[in-house]
């Protein structure tokens, strides 16, 4: 027993050696790590935290945010008449992505059309910016409206009214007579970063006050959807990426910081189900208060123009389809290629030349059109800014004064507009021979309609003929504007579908 205890001991002396040495290593560590709150053992507040061990943070976080953010997001509910051809917002999904129920759409549609005038075409999200009731919201979520209905968190309902639309970004501007509302402020979208987490609040297929969390998966994604359906005559695309799940009814709805600071307008999503499938896009935090800042002041956005026409040098197979075209040879990579210029070109006076590459405005580096279209749309006509492009290998740079489209380098309000402007489309005349066919004594066919434009909301889309105007014959846009320069008042409009049917709708002269 003796000799079995010898053989033991030097094993139990290790064995005690060792246990000191560890509590005295931790305690050592323990005490430095106390000294520098490092530890993993202690909640941190340092700035050097590893992720894994900083969960319960990261929850407290989305819960402030939540209860910051859940109670500026309200419901719309977009009603249309029962005949009027517009989409809702479910209908707009697949209208920009593809119908994943194979022509189920149209259907779904076509018994929208027919519900009840009680019952709302479509519903979509907002998110009170003041706390007197201005609310901002999608562009496609009020598209047609005859009403717009609003409810609040705590289910309180008020009807708004439309202030305003973009649909070259794709944001409305909506007012509720009430005051002392919650609100959200906007953050600097400028400074996310990829891996951010984010808060996407709205009320996705028709579930009300949903939260979901996320990153911020990519910037400046241009995806086409815009531009692809032609309702934006130059639109801007530069979103948000985020995989916090949005879904059918999202849109117009918040995406925010862990401060609950509003961050992007979440308008689409990217799906061969309709649904989600980790791939959402937002407005811009920057470019979406700008659009209602402008809507608010002067009652339209004002919008710089560059002058050029241009080349995405990011998109291999546009450079590839150019240069078949041209008989160039463009390199692909990043900037965009000048390949020519607009009237009143700012850029043209400036000095730039066709074949020059646009790198930087105002030192924020443009790698692709996505970039060059939200540095530029989100100025103002007259504004002042600095062009560095490339030119025989050589760096250089000029101040180019941004224009309107018509030239001009002063702001301008609703009472500046165009007739044509003012109600939303442009008009071409009927051809002798479609009204002997047709037996029509006169017409003009609409082109240009702008969504949500007062043309739109009577149910007119492009090709649609426009026979009379308060009981006066059209053959001419400049007879459109004759009889509705400088008029107010109720504007009759007699006008033929695509299917023969004739039909008089009414509106209110902006």
């Amino acid at each position: 027993m003796k000799s079995t205890l010898k053989k033991l001991l030097p094993f139990a002396v290790v064995g005690v050696i060792s246990g000191a040495t560890t509590v005295g290593t931790l305690q050592y560590f323990n005490h430095d790590s106390n000294s520098a709150d490092q530890s993993y053992f202690t909640k941190s507040a340092s700035d050097v935290t590893f992720a894994g061990m900083n969960s319960s943070a990261v929850g407290d976080d989305f819960v402030k945010a939540a209860k910051t953010t859940v109670p500026a997001v309200v419901t719309i509910k977009n009603y249309q008449s029962r005949s009027a051809n517009r989409a809702s917002e479910q209908d707009l999904f697949d209208f920009f992505f593809g119908d994943p129920f194979g022509g189920r759409g149209q259907q779904r549609q076509r018994q929208q059309q027919q519900a009840p005038d009680n019952m709302p075409s479509g519903m979509g999200s907002g998110v009170i910016i003041s706390p007197d009731g201005y609310i901002i919201s999608n562009n496609h979520v009020v598209a047609g409206a005859n009403k717009l209905e609003v409810v609040l968190s705590n289910k309180k309902s008020y009807i708004a009214t439309l202030v305003g639309t973009d649909p070259n970004t794709d944001i409305s501007l909506l007012k509720i007579e009430e005051k002392g509302l919650p609100y959200l402020n906007f953050a600097n979208s400028d400074n996310i970063e990829v891996g951010q987490w984010v808060l996407a609040v709205g009320n996705p297929l028709g579930l009300n006050s949903t939260v979901t969390a996320g990153i911020v998966s990519a910037k400046g994604r241009g995806i086409g959807i815009l531009s692809s359906q032609g309702k934006a005559a130059n639109p801007i695309e530069s979103f948000i990426q985020t995989d916090a799940a949005i879904n059918p009814g999202n849109s117009g709805g918040a995406l925010v910081n862990t401060n609950g600071e509003l961050i992007g307008i979440n308008s689409a999503i990217q799906s061969t189900t309709g649904y989600y499938q980790g791939y959402g896009f937002a407005v811009p935090s920057n470019l979406a208060r700008k659009i209602v800042e402008d809507i608010k002041k002067f009652g339209i956005v004002q919008r710089g123009f560059l002058g050029v026409q241009s080349l995405d040098l990011s998109n291999d197979m546009q450079v590839a389809a150019y240069n078949k075209e041209k008989k160039s040879n463009i390199k692909a990579g990043s900037g965009v290629y000048v390949t020519g210029f607009g009237d009143n070109s700012g850029a043209e006076d400036a000095g730039l030349k066709v074949g020059d590459v646009i790198t930087k405005i105002d030192n924020t580096a443009v790698t692709d059109f996505a970039d060059l279209s939200i540095a530029i749309g989100s100025k103002r006509p007259g504004d002042k800014v600095a062009v560095t492009y490339l030119r025989n290998g050589k760096e250089n740079t000029t101040t180019v004064t941004l224009k309107d489209q018509k030239g001009g380098t002063s702001t301008r309000t609703k009472a500046d507009l165009s007739v044509t402007e003012k109600i939303g489309a442009e008009f071409d005349p009927l051809s002798e021979r479609f009204k002997t066919d047709y037996g029509l004594n006169s017409g003009v066919v609409a082109k240009n309609v702008t969504e949500g434009s007062e043309i739109a909301k009577i149910g007119i889309v492009d090709n649609y003929i426009v026979i009379e105007i308060n009981g006066k014959p059209v053959n001419s846009q400049k007879d459109v504007e004759k009889i509705l320069d400088k008029y107010s008042g109720n504007v009759s409009v007699k006008f033929v579908d695509a299917y023969g049917q004739i039909y008089t709708r009414g509106f209110k002269m902006p």
